[in-house]
């Protein structure tokens, strides 16, 4: 047995998964869609990334909207 054997690896390990902070923002767009939005969880989860992100802007713009003619009309009164 020479001094290759019982050689180790010493660099530090590198994990290739997602992280805890990306994987809470999914869960909140999720979340998002399914309560403001109405879908379910698997159509939120089957959206490809891209267009998930689209649609989390999209219903923001318009909560956004719908929000600001809600106070306009209240002032109007």
């Amino acid at each position: 047995m020479g001094p290759l054997l019982n050689w180790r690896f010493r660099s530090l390990r590198i994990s290739f998964g997602l992280s805890p902070e990306y994987m809470e923002g999914v869960y909140e767009a999720f979340f998002f869609l399914k309560y403001f939005g109405g879908w379910s969880f698997m159509e939120a989860y089957n959206l490809p990334i891209g267009l998930r992100a689209w649609f989390v802007k999209r219903l923001s713009e318009q909560l956004k909207k719908e929000n600001d003619a809600v106070k306009k009309a209240s002032r109007k009164k």
